[in-house]
């Protein structure tokens, strides 16, 4: 299946205590993958675990299969990406279909079917209606269905707005500590530089009112600081920040747009008009590629 009919991706990096006396991951470790990011699937569609399903709706979720496809193997340190698509839902059971990618490459295939049932005893129940609502909206659309008392807001949806830094400074340094000093461990005194006070800012706002996601436009109409956070990957916050930069780019008279790419994050800046120029080249001790796309 191709890597793009998965809205939700969930990053994660192998830790030493998976791999065994082979360097590789032991194959029974990428049903935990599954099972952690099944679990930030339900959340990030805004699916409150216990709470709605089990205390409100007054069921449980149980897995009845796995089955794992072996076509590649992680290692120690990688940086994974889990897919993670809801194929199917019938009465009471509902069709996982999971992917675990390193950059381009394919590693795992994989199913998980859960059935719905009775808490205590275990009788199948039919899988209650705002949660079959909730995962049809987002499967079809990347959108998330309100749920009854949000408001005119849908429990997950994204809003980007966009400001200088004196407004979304704050919280967009949070992000950006995240993903940039923490996940990818680029020195703090890189990331935050002096051209934050002179650049438009976007930052993506979830339904719950929290920062999920920035990104800049300097004045010379490069794009830069495009992060998300990883609870929100897959849901096409990163493509929403980037339109609305480039929509900025071009209200502020500018032809083109410019950024530097980390290599990894080449394909998805290519579905978005982006072209490579020029080689691979290190920044941060990061590889980076400069690509450039029209107004």
């Amino acid at each position: 299946m191709p890597r793009t009919d998965y809205r939700f991706f969930n990053r994660m990096r192998v830790r030493w205590a998976e791999v065994d006396m082979q360097g590789i991951v032991f194959n029974g470790h990428y049903l935990t993958y599954f099972d952690v990011s099944i679990t930030e699937y339900w959340r990030a569609i805004g699916l409150r675990y216990p709470e709605e399903v089990v205390h409100e709706w007054g069921v449980d979720t149980f897995v009845v299969k796995s089955t794992i496809e072996y076509h590649g193997s992680a290692r120690f340190d990688d940086e994974i990406d889990v897919g993670v698509r809801c194929a199917r839902i019938g009465r009471s059971s509902m069709q996982f279909l999971i992917e675990i990618h390193r950059g381009d490459e394919h590693l795992i295939s994989g199913e998980v079917i859960y059935v719905c049932a009775h808490p205590t005893e275990r009788k199948s129940m039919a899988v209650p209606e705002p949660m079959r609502a909730r995962i049809e909206g987002f499967e079809a659309h990347g959108a998330v269905a309100a749920r009854p008392g949000d408001g005119a807001s849908a429990a997950g949806s994204i809003n980007v707005v966009v400001g200088g830094w004196d407004a979304l400074g704050a919280q967009a340094t949070a992000v950006r500590r995240e993903v940039f000093v923490h996940e990818q461990g680029i020195p703090e005194a890189l990331e935050l530089d002096a051209m934050d006070p002179q650049c438009l800012h976007a930052l993506a706002i979830d339904g719950s009112g929290r920062a999920v996601g920035t990104g800049r436009l300097l004045p010379d109409g490069h794009v830069g600081r495009m992060a998300v956070l990883a609870r929100a990957r897959g849901l096409r916050v990163g493509s929403a920040i980037l339109e609305r930069l480039i929509a900025a780019a071009g209200e502020g008279g500018h032809a083109t747009v410019v950024l530097s790419a980390q290599v990894h994050a080449e394909p998805f800046y290519a579905r978005h008009g982006f072209v490579r120029e020029g080689d691979v080249y290190d920044d941060a001790g990061i590889p980076h590629v400069t690509m450039r796309r029209a107004v």
